[in-house]
């Protein structure tokens, strides 16, 4: 079934990128919206897959804006957003 989800720390087509690339194997197409702050992402997701979609953008750095984060653990997302960001635009420089 698909769902939008607003996501923290999406910032331009370099974090679209990645997410679109990381969640493709497990959710099939992602579409990101960059448009809107918070950022959207839409895909579909089964209501038992949704703690590993959780996690899986926690890993990445761009946790659900529903996610009851401490300090520590929204400072740790947005360093690894840094990295995902930097990847993506990476892979896309390759792949042109």
């Amino acid at each position: 079934m698909k769902q939008t989800f607003e996501v923290y720390n999406v910032k331009c087509g370099g974090c679209a990128n990645t997410l679109i690339k990381s969640l493709k194997d497990e959710f099939g197409e992602v579409v990101v919206d960059l448009e809107v702050n918070p950022r959207k992402i839409t895909l579909d997701i089964e209501e038992n897959q949704l703690e590993s979609l959780k996690l899986k953008l926690r890993s990445l750095g761009y946790p659900l804006t529903t996610d009851e984060l401490s300090g520590f653990e929204k400072a740790t997302t947005t360093a690894k957003s840094f990295v995902s960001c930097a990847i993506g635009k990476i892979d896309v420089a390759i792949n042109k």
